[in-house]
């Protein structure tokens, strides 16, 4: 009997805000592997929200080509490999990568492939957690690009998503004193109390963003990790300390507006404050990730490290699990399992 892989497909660009009909579902026959290729069958698919800025019509930029229509849903992954013709890849093996929303993935090693050798006391899904791309993207903006020092401010925005929670635990770690930004009262809360943010903020309050910054941080704001772009980080950059590290990791107030990213605000304070912002990509990073695992492993064994997970089960439970990330209903990290 042939063996059928159950696909998500881009089925139509989205308007401003996705929506469930902007995907379809697409059982397909798996074809025969290539020289050089193998088959992961996905264990856990990563829902990561850049990924929402290459599903728009003209989104292709110098990291990735638009999403092509009628094709499976770019997505981090981690899978079994059950038939290889890749030595590199035996059979047995568990690897991460980059591959899309479905069953079954063929792959020939490029795409971000490593094979993973899981510490027996950690979960494995930690390792598309926070030993994945949201804790090396929290690892390295924070190390390279914040460069952390005892004593300092530390302020994340959509610190209750997948990276946020990681990205204050880690810079906590560090012996800065941490603020996370979240919108609700709920989920300020839950920053204080499960994740030990020293001070929360909440966006949505009556009280304007501007003026909340400056009771937490009157002096300024020493490092700032930025996933929000557009207005509010132009109103953070208003607060910045001296010598303020920016860190640069996404813009998801932007991914689902029409007619392109906002300009942001007060860029001016970085030459007065004498301040540095700079983007990156964790795949910048490929040859230190033993580095991070390290590390974060060492956190998590400690008890010194809450990783929270949102979880949706099943290949068709993966459009609307996005849509929902995407609302802001999750806290922590959302994987689909298969």
């Amino acid at each position: 009997m042939t063996q059928m892989n159950t696909r998500v497909l881009l089925a139509r660009r989205p308007a401003e805000h996705l929506v469930a009909a902007d995907f379809s579902i697409d059982p397909q026959p798996l074809r025969a592997l290539k020289d050089g290729e193998f088959m992961l069958k996905n264990l856990y698919l990563s829902l990561d929200v850049g990924f929402r800025q290459w599903m728009n019509e003209g989104s292709g930029d110098n990291y990735l080509e638009p999403m092509p229509l009628g094709e499976p849903v770019q997505s981090i992954i981690m899978g079994k490999v059950v038939e290889s013709l890749n030595e590199s890849f035996p059979v047995g093996s568990l690897v991460m990568g980059r591959t899309a929303w479905e069953q079954y993935s063929i792959a020939d090693g490029s795409d971000l492939m490593r094979i993973i050798e899981p510490d027996s006391e950690v979960e494995l899904h930690e390792y598309l957690c926070s030993l994945g791309p949201s804790g090396m993207t929290a690892y390295f903006g924070i190390m390279d690009i914040g460069q952390p020092k005892k004593g300092e401010l530390f302020v994340v925005n959509a610190a209750a998503g997948g990276i946020g929670c990681i990205a204050g635990q880690i810079a906590k770690a560090e012996g800065c004193s941490t603020v996370g930004i979240a919108g609700g009262a709920a989920k300020c809360s839950w920053l204080k109390d499960t994740l030990g943010y020293d001070q929360v903020i909440d966006y949505k309050s009556a009280e304007p963003l501007e003026l909340q910054l400056k009771k937490v941080a009157p002096a300024g704001m020493d490092i700032v990790y930025d996933n929000v772009g557009g207005p509010m980080l132009g109103t953070m950059l208003g607060q910045l300390a001296e010598n303020a590290r920016v860190i640069l990791c996404g813009a998801v107030s932007q991914y689902e507006r029409e007619g392109g990213h906002e300009p942001v605000a007060n860029m001016w304070e970085l030459i007065t404050k004498r301040a540095r912002a700079e983007g990156f990509m964790f795949s910048d990073y490929e040859d230190r990730y033993p580095e991070a695992i390290g590390y974060i492993t060492g956190l998590l064994k400690s008890g010194s490290l809450v990783s929270p997970v949102n979880w949706s089960e099943g290949i068709e439970s993966s459009g609307q699990a996005f849509i929902d990330m995407l609302a802001g209903h999750n806290l922590g990290k959302c994987l689909i399992k298969l």
